[in-house]
């Protein structure tokens, strides 16, 4: 797991700190160290919206949780900030960022704007428009901001991940081979009745520019749309 500083300058109604981060990266299962932390990352969606002219951006986080779960690593960790991370010029390098970092029971939005800094290091990006959204609990709450359009969500949600994880380790252990998976209609859905914690801004595309063209047209395959490279991380306050 590599480790790096980076600072984080809060500004507003949150007061002032200066915060170093290191970037974690995780899915559903990983390495002890990262597995069962505030830092986990579950999934990265990213889709067009229900208005084709938005794009919405979804990061769940430390699954599988059970719900109702309330325990310190099932909440939003006022330590950790969750950046997405768009690429709009093909080269694989952030572009724009769009950071939620909690305080309190709200989750607090910067960007979409140009990052401080690219790679493992970051900055807040202070100097532009901040918004917020109430941690949802047994109610959704979910904000527009009416300046920019863009929506924000932050709260627990089942688990929109698919995985017939028993049969999975079955097959590791031979113990189903050569059989191998089951068919949709006879497999079961590990994840069914699990939560992960998930921050959701749908973003007007007309905020993050012109897309580059599809990532497979590197390899040969044509007639994709073009399509904004996105990826998430989640940086931890030292």
């Amino acid at each position: 797991m590599k480790k790096t500083k980076i600072f984080a300058a809060i500004i507003g109604g949150l007061g002032v700190a200066v915060l170093s981060f290191f970037l974690v990266a995780a899915d559903h299962i990983d390495s002890p160290s990262v597995a069962g932390t505030t830092t986990d990352i579950a999934d990265l969606y990213a889709f067009q919206g229900t208005n084709p002219n938005n794009t919405v951006l979804i990061a769940t986080l430390q699954g599988p949780l059970m719900p109702g779960d309330q325990t310190n690593n099932a909440q939003f960790d006022e330590n950790v900030m969750i950046e997405f991370n768009i690429d709009r010029t093909g080269d694989f390098v952030e572009d724009l960022v769009i950071q939620a970092v909690r305080r309190g029971d709200s989750m607090y939005f910067w960007g979409p704007t140009p990052p401080l800094q690219t790679g493992l290091s970051s900055e807040v990006a202070v100097d532009t428009p901040r918004s917020s959204v109430a941690i949802s609990g047994s109610t959704v709450q979910t904000s527009t901001n009416s300046d920019t359009g863009i929506s924000y969500f932050a709260g627990p949600r089942r688990d929109a991940f698919f995985f017939d994880f028993n049969r999975f380790n079955a097959i590791v252990s031979g113990s189903v081979a050569p059989e191998g998976f089951l068919p949709p209609s006879q497999a079961s859905d590990f994840f069914e009745n699990l939560n992960v914690l998930a921050i959701v801004v749908e973003v007007p595309n007309a905020l993050l520019g012109e897309a580059p063209p599809h990532v497979a047209a590197a390899v040969g395959i044509d007639g994709l749309p073009n399509s904004y490279n996105v990826w998430v991380s989640a940086k931890r306050r030292q």
